[in-house]
């Protein structure tokens, strides 16, 4: 990592001051973001009155808070990254989507460098010009998928670095259908179905899936279906209940449809089957599980219907 230092003109580093005076133990952390700053590139340092802002010639792409007395954000604006380990959903961080909470300039280590600098890179590059959207394939049928999940890992857990503990949580599949009970996740277009505390015993969702001809098998739709065409998948989301009709997301899980062996597809969508995804629902440190799901906490068949 380098160690040069970046230069800030008058006025920002006053700016710096204000924001670390009754927390100067954590202003090292933000000069070793900056010290690592010159192996990126070009990059422009911009003070604000509560945060830090790092941009590329094209836009920003980091900021560096001090959010308490005892944590500093650096708020990474990453495409098509999910929440993963280190790494959190960013909540008022200007145009951050996600954030690694850091307490000691010794925890800038390589992931976090890797991260730093793929959030350059991404904001570095040209936006691509808008591609017109292409038309679906005609549907070839429907699919029934049931998600059937065991292992949970209780209604209460502390699975972030910033130790927050998580209360009353629970687990639900994601969905566009307002016509399904559901509850409002806010901020976002896909909604809450059929939450399941996190301390039951087992799980269960069923959904309809459209299939499509695809690129190299098949292609799918509908309204539990998210992602782009190469990462289809269904969502599972971790959230709390504050009895308000919402789930308040901290987590969520991929089950890639995607990844299923187009054999598999045509045998569950022959009559009398259904496709069949087994979760297991908690992670080796016995939080819930997230981010792209791999056996052995995922494993698909397809069955017949019950």
């Amino acid at each position: 990592m380098s160690t040069e230092p970046v230069a800030l003109l008058a006025d920002e580093d006053e700016l710096i001051d204000g924001q670390y005076r009754d927390r100067p133990q954590l202003r090292p952390i933000l000069d070793a973001v900056l010290a690592a700053l010159p192996e990126l590139g070009a990059v422009t340092v911009q003070a604000r009155s509560t945060l830090v802002s790092l941009v590329t010639p094209r836009r920003t792409f980091d900021v560096v808070q001090a959010t308490t007395k005892s944590r500093v954000d650096l708020g990474l604006r990453l495409e098509d990254v999910q929440p993963e380990g280190r790494l959190l959903p960013a909540k008022n961080l200007g145009q951050a989507t996600m954030r690694i909470p850091l307490t000691g300039p010794d925890e800038i280590d390589d992931e976090v460098l890797r991260w730093l600098r793929l959030a350059y890179e991404q904001n570095s590059a040209p936006a691509p010009p808008p591609k017109p959207a292409a038309r679906p394939a005609k549907a070839i049928g429907s699919m029934t998928v049931v998600i059937e999940g065991t292992e949970l890992p209780g209604r209460t857990c502390a699975p972030e670095r910033d130790g927050v503990v998580r209360r009353d949580v629970h687990v639900a599949l994601m969905t566009r259908d307002k016509d399904r009970a559901s509850l409002v996740i806010p901020g976002n277009p896909f909604r809450a179905t059929e939450p399941a505390p996190a301390d039951s015993s087992a799980v269960r969702w069923e959904a309809a899936v459209t299939v499509r001809p695809g690129e190299n098998g098949y292609d799918f739709g509908g309204p539990y279906v998210r992602g782009a065409r190469d990462d289809r998948h269904l969502g599972l989301t971790w959230g709390e209940l504050p009895g308000d009709g919402t789930m308040r997301t901290f987590r969520g899980a991929k089950l890639r449809l995607i990844d299923i062996p187009p054999g598999l597809i045509a045998e569950a969508m022959s009559p009398g089957n259904r496709l069949v995804g087994r979760v297991r629902l908690t992670d080796p440190r016995g939080n819930p599980v997230c981010a792209r799901l791999h056996p052995p906490y995922l494993t698909w068949s397809a069955e017949p219907a019950q």
